[in-house]
């Protein structure tokens, strides 16, 4: 196709331990859920590309998955650098780790990342409704006082609403770009 862009973008999967960063990009990627959990140690790096017929553009998304611990707190800075878009992952049965996307993580990306950072706030184990402790509503106030692209609902054990994530983040992260260069 000519004229068609080629962009490489360094993408962050951010949130607490255990709310299903890894799963999420492995339903993505391979279209498969393990349900052993395996915590990640520091960043498992992920490349995926995708053709953005909206755009005419391919993207090679570069996925940083990067460990929710405590422990890899300082070692986790250097990892926002050349970040152009997050998904901000919370499990949607763990309340903390719903409050934990605005008072750490949106916190460290807006301080140590790039200014003009595309993301979405992402409620995942949607599957697990009878275990649900965060509401849709509360997901997309909060996705709204933090001025997220969007909020969307996911199941890694499903892939529900997994692959429209990865692809509005795309979007949102040209869109920013394109912002930008106006």
């Amino acid at each position: 196709m000519s004229g068609r862009t080629e962009r490489i973008f360094k993408l962050a999967v951010l949130g607490n331990s255990a709310v299903g960063k890894t799963s999420l990009i492995n339903q993505y990627i391979h279209q498969k859920f393990e349900q052993d959990y395996h915590p990640s140690l520091g960043v498992n790096i992920v490349i995926k590309e995708m053709d953005v017929e909206e755009k005419n553009a391919h993207v090679k998304m570069i996925l940083w998955d990067i460990a929710g611990q405590e422990k890899y707190d300082l070692s986790r800075k250097a990892f926002f650098q050349g970040c152009v878009g997050a998904l901000f992952v919370y499990d949607v049965t763990r309340p903390v780790t719903f409050k934990d996307v605005e008072s750490k993580w949106l916190k460290e990306l807006t301080e140590f990342g790039n200014k003009n950072v595309a993301y979405l706030l992402i409620g995942n184990k949607n599957d697990l409704l009878d275990e649900k402790m965060v509401s849709t509503k509360d997901g997309e106030k909060l996705a709204n006082k933090m001025k997220a692209s969007e909020f969307i609902e996911t199941s890694a054990k499903h892939g529900a609403n997994v692959e429209k994530a990865f692809k509005t983040l795309v979007l949102s992260v040209i869109s920013n770009k394109e912002k930008v260069k106006a």
